[in-house]
């Protein structure tokens, strides 16, 4: 016969058992709570940096930029004509291994003097070089560009396609020479808004995302030393290899919004 004191100390351990055991399966089961930094505060462009051509940097030429009801808004009422007068607008840090997810949405139409290829068309360059090594008349920074486009309601046109300014990539163990090269996404016409992802771990991988869905994948990221400027950063830096780099939305012609610029730490995962 088992004593009282005996079945008291038995059932306290089994109730201490319970309260633990819940605890050590959740701790074990529930992954971290996921910190997204908010590049784009919803208020206004602090942190951000334009670097638009023909204007030193820090100049919002023809208020470009600006912040509307939450809204990024990349517009062109200020321009009598477009003139190749391409922007970027820079985030203030540089990162290396992240995840990045910005909502968009193309508006309105071209600016006067546009070019063709522009039409519903923007993006966001990463592994960027910094804005204070861009030339005043330079069009764009050496990058890696993730390619917004728009449909134009009929044909065809993938979107989070990838763009190559003073730039190659290499997939399947291939250097890749061409300056663009199309996702697999489907394409979205009209004016709502599209949840663009990418998934950049330094010079191992980066990947495009639409939809939880891979579109486009590649590799070692690099300076094209084909090209000068490229050639002199990469001299400057002792390697072409990107493995970071800046942040930047475009303004290339045709209105566009952001309601959402948002990144993930990966550097410690």
């Amino acid at each position: 016969m088992k004593s009282p004191c005996r079945r008291v100390f038995v059932g306290l351990t089994l109730a201490f058992s319970c309260v633990l055991s819940p605890l050590a399966i959740g701790q074990d089961a529930k992954p971290a709570t996921e910190k997204w930094i908010q590049l784009f505060n919803g208020k206004d462009l602090t942190g951000w940096t334009p670097k638009i051509r023909y204007q030193d940097l820090g100049v919002n030429h023809a208020n470009t930029y600006r912040v509307e009801d939450g809204i990024l808004k990349v517009g062109y009422e200020g321009y009598p004509e477009f003139k190749e007068t391409f922007g970027h607008l820079f985030y203030k840090d540089t990162f290396s291994h992240y995840r990045l997810r910005i909502e968009y949405r193309f508006v309105g139409n071209q600016a006067k003097g546009g070019p063709g290829w522009a039409i519903r068309n923007s993006g966001v360059m990463l592994h960027g070089e910094k804005p204070e090594t861009i030339s005043k008349d330079q069009d764009f920074p050496a990058s890696i560009e993730v390619q917004f486009l728009g449909g134009n309601g009929k044909d065809n046109r993938t979107t989070s396609n990838l763009c190559t300014p003073g730039t190659n990539v290499e997939m399947n163990g291939k250097l890749i020479l061409n300056h663009c090269t199309n996702s697999k996404s489907k394409t979205y016409h009209g004016d709502g808004w599209v949840t663009a992802e990418v998934e950049v771990r330094g010079n191992e991988v980066i990947r495009h995302i639409l939809e939880g869905e891979v579109v486009l994948e590649y590799n070692k990221p690099q300076l094209d030393e084909r090209d000068a400027h490229a050639k002199d950063l990469a001299t400057k830096a002792g390697t072409k290899m990107l493995s970071s780099g800046t942040i930047s939305l475009q303004s290339e012609s045709h209105p566009i919004e952001f309601r959402k610029v948002e990144l993930l730490d990966l550097s410690k995962q």
